[in-house]
């Protein structure tokens, strides 16, 4: 049986309940930052050599030149036509989805005329260069590709650098098919914090990337946080999560699968459930019971169930709405009777599952939206990962003659009392009367 705390929204100690249950400490500890530092170091002053040393290492396979650390496109096209027809059709689904979804995404420059001439806008450009990281080993998650590549590709990104760790020398094809669909200009065999850190600073092979997106473990977590700054990145991401919110009407063993969806990930990966029928809730713990011992991961989610997880009696739908808003989940199911209009009622959510047929697991593969979302209480002032995360936008200022007279005064009295003749007087210099 799932061990699975049961909580009330009218208990006086409620709050405080959900915030121990929240509580994620996603800052690494002191031994693993400073393995963290030594890698970046050592790519740092010794660039492909220590590359192929932690390659070495750590994957468990022999690098001997710079050369093998590269996979050739022709490698990632000869996987695409070997995986199998309902793979290949699953994923060129999942991809065409995706890029429709983004291209959607786009923003476009603009501009406006003031009445003395004066233009003033916006330029959007792509970054030029992308590293995308891709978990390697047993899991394979070409999903994790095709939402990383292709909101990059839809933006513009002039070169996509795909890293991924190859243990024992495996490589995945079906990962390796998904860079092909996703158009991925260059795959390296390397990964953990070192990966991270030639794509940060560039190694004799590796070229230096301006952003660093996809998901790792706690070491590459911890050295993309640290090399932001040198680069961007696209976030430092917790433990998978789940809410549902349900009205007691759908049928319990949907929303206990989608619980274990989510729990299934890892240990720490949590999943709640609120709904305003206790009735329900009970019936839904019948179905974790039942259904548990049947889930090749059942050890797994029956951890991440003790640990993190909770059924939660609301006092209605609408105090369900408010706790919601107060966790920010990642993923957040709508299973209610008129979803689309509670939807209105949420405002921190990375996505928002509405309906009963609207399962969490269509969003990770080929709804359309990115599955790269924000965790932890995050969704309070982040978005989903998107093609804007691959544009910049660059202001535009084209000031008149009049406009220069103008302005030119007001910047004059504000720079004079800051104290910044040099300012002031720049803008003087363009006074119709000189001043």
């Amino acid at each position: 049986m799932a061990d699975i705390r049961k909580l009330n929204t009218t208990d006086a100690e409620f709050r405080a309940q959900l915030d121990a249950l929240l509580a994620w400490e996603s800052v690494s500890d002191t031994a693993v930052n400073g393995v963290v530092n030594d890698v970046i170091a050592q790519i740092r002053a010794r660039g492909d050599a220590a590359l192929i040393d932690y390659t070495n290492r750590f994957d468990g396979w022999e690098a001997r030149s710079s050369a093998d650390l590269e996979i050739p496109l022709a490698r990632l096209e000869q996987a695409w036509t070997t995986i199998s027809d309902a793979q290949r059709d699953a994923l060129q689904h999942a991809a065409n989805r995706v890029r429709a979804y983004a291209e959607r995404q786009k923003m476009e420059g603009w501009t406006y005329t003031e009445a003395d001439g004066t233009v003033l806008g916006q330029q959007v450009t792509p970054l030029d260069r992308v590293g995308l990281y891709v978990p390697g080993g047993k899991a394979a998650y070409p999903s994790s590709v095709l939402m990383n590549a292709l909101p990059a590709k839809v933006a513009g990104v002039g070169e996509l650098i795909m890293v991924v760790p190859t243990p024992r020398g495996a490589l995945n094809e079906l990962v390796l098919a998904a860079a092909h669909v996703c158009g991925v200009d260059r795959v390296f065999a390397v990964g953990g914090a070192q990966a991270v850190a030639a794509l940060a600073y560039g190694t004799e092979s590796v070229p230096a990337v301006d952003k660093i997106v996809g998901p790792g473990n706690i070491y590459v977590a911890t050295a993309k946080r640290t090399v932001f700054g040198q680069v961007g990145i696209d976030m430092v991401a917790g433990p998978s999560e789940i809410l549902v919110i349900c009205d007691g009407d759908t049928d319990p063993d949907w929303v206990a699968m989608d619980l274990f969806s989510q729990a299934e990930h890892d240990e720490d990966a949590q999943s709640i459930l609120l709904c305003p029928d206790a009735g329900f809730i009970a019936r839904v713990e019948q179905s974790i019971d039942r259904l548990l011992p049947t889930m090749t991961r059942r050890e797994i989610i029956a951890t991440a169930l003790r640990a993190r997880g909770a059924l939660v009696v609301c006092r209605d739908l609408d105090d369900a709405a408010d706790v919601a808003n107060y966790i920010a989940p990642e993923h957040l199911e709508l299973s209610v009777a008129n979803a689309a209009e509670f939807a209105h009622k949420i405002r921190h959510a990375g996505a928002i599952f509405m309906g009963r047929y609207t399962s969490e697991p269509l969003g990770d593969y080929c709804a359309g939206p990115n599955h790269v979302l924000p965790t932890s209480r995050t969704a309070r002032f982040s978005s989903p990962l998107g093609v804007y995360d691959f544009q910049k936008r660059s202001s535009l200022i084209l000031v008149s003659q009049q406009g220069a007279d103008t302005l030119g005064r007001t910047a004059s009295t504000l720079a004079r009392g800051e104290g910044l003749e040099a300012h002031a007087r720049s803008a003087e210099y363009r006074l119709i009367d000189g001043g």
